[in-house]
């Protein structure tokens, strides 16, 4: 088992890193060259910026049985489909009952924005976000 990390903007990589360590589990953080992340205990690849370059580069290294950590909903379906476990920063996992909805909603807030809406961003993280993903991360580490 690896752990792959969609590193750029995510706000759990020390908890994720720091879990990794203690376990002795593989990490490879993934960012593009905007994002320069360099961390003991992780690898970490830097791709070229480019859309979804880094998205791309982390799905063409996972394998079936890997975790992968990101917030994008687009990542986490390819990650699915090639057999990995897929968390959220805010600690839930992406399943394949659960995968869908999620997209349809990103869909749709797309249509809603491109067509002169407003949709609010995400509110100020908090520390039980993160105690939550960093339960939930050490709990799908030990299986």
């Amino acid at each position: 088992m690896n752990v792959l990390i969609d590193a750029d903007a995510c706000p759990v990589v020390n908890i994720a890193v720091s879990l990794c360590r203690k376990n002795g589990i593989p990490c490879l953080l993934v960012c593009d060259t905007a994002h320069r992340i360099e961390m003991d205990g992780a690898e970490t690849l830097t791709i070229d910026k480019g859309a979804d370059s880094a998205d791309f580069a982390l799905v063409n290294r996972v394998a079936p049985g890997d975790i992968v950590i990101t917030q994008d909903y687009g990542l986490a379906s390819m990650c699915l489909a090639k057999g990995a476990h897929v968390l959220h920063q805010d600690g839930w996992e992406y399943t394949p009952w659960n995968i869908d909805a999620l997209l349809l909603q990103r869909h749709e807030s797309r249509k809603y924005r491109l067509s002169g809406g407003r949709t609010k961003g995400p509110k100020k993280r908090t520390s039980q976000q993160d105690a939550a993903f960093a339960a939930a991360f050490q709990k799908m580490l030990q299986g």
